[in-house]
């Protein structure tokens, strides 16, 4: 069962990512970009903590943060504790965005939630998480 379980879950992704990627294009932005801005959206992190966090190479979350910076979304800001690894704060207009994108996921996720028809996703989430804390390192 659990290999079909996987294999679901892949799938989902997927198509998670290509609505994800067509949410965050109707504001001109990529998902790979709503997804650096979103985890630097909160408390100040770092390029190296945005990319732990997303489970993805730091380079890569570099290259976003580089390019966030550059367009006026985003700053990097000196942080005390490592000098040679500033934060990644977002600036309004990232700020704004984030928001646009927000919203227009938001209207995503309800066009989802009517698909189900009032399902109650609380025992799929608690189930989620138990497998994802079972797949992780100790």
């Amino acid at each position: 069962m659990l290999p079909l379980i996987v294999a679901d879950i892949f799938e989902l992704a997927g198509r998670f990512r290509d609505d994800g990627e067509a949410i965050s294009n109707t504001v001109g932005q990529t998902q790979a970009r709503w997804q650096v801005m979103s985890a630097a959206s909160a408390d100040p992190h770092t390029v190296p903590q945005i990319a732990r966090r997303l489970g993805v190479s730091r380079q890569n979350v570099q290259r976003i943060a580089d390019l966030l910076v550059t367009d006026g979304s985003a700053i990097f800001q000196s942080n005390p504790d490592h000098k040679s690894s500033p934060y990644l704060v977002l600036t309004r207009r990232g700020q704004a965005a984030l928001a646009d994108i927000t919203r227009a996921a938001a209207a995503s996720h309800a066009r989802i939630a009517r698909r189900l028809g009032g399902t109650d996703l609380a025992p799929l989430h608690r189930s989620l998480r138990r497998l994802i804390e079972a797949t992780s390192s100790d």
